[in-house]
């Protein structure tokens, strides 16, 4: 299965990925600049994307929690979510998401 990354320059990336961990995972294990400093532990929104809007049904929102986090962002939507939230399963093959500028290490 495959992702696309859409980074914040606005050059797009297919990232290949297995159905399996987070987006987080995948972003990381491709080389994305993905800054992901907790590494998953949502104890902070370093890997703060932007899910398209066509994908938001099958992924969902943020929860309470999650936007708790997001809120330190600038960056925060309606559709923002944190990557290591967001798991990876057949139904998300195609998958597009935005890393935002707070969550780019590079």
């Amino acid at each position: 299965m495959n992702l696309t990354v859409v980074l914040p320059d606005g050059s797009a990336r297919t990232v290949p990925c297995a159905a399996k961990g987070s987006v987080m995972d995948a972003l990381r294990a491709a080389g994305v600049p993905v800054r992901a400093e907790c590494g998953g532990a949502m104890a902070c929104a370093t890997c703060h994307v932007h899910v398209d809007a066509a994908w938001l049904a099958k992924t969902g929102r943020a929860g309470d929690e999650e936007m708790d986090l997001l809120d330190m962002s600038d960056y925060r939507a309606e559709n923002s979510r944190l990557a290591c939230q967001v798991k990876l399963s057949p139904a998300l093959d195609g998958l597009v998401v935005a890393l935002q500028l707070d969550a780019f290490e590079g």
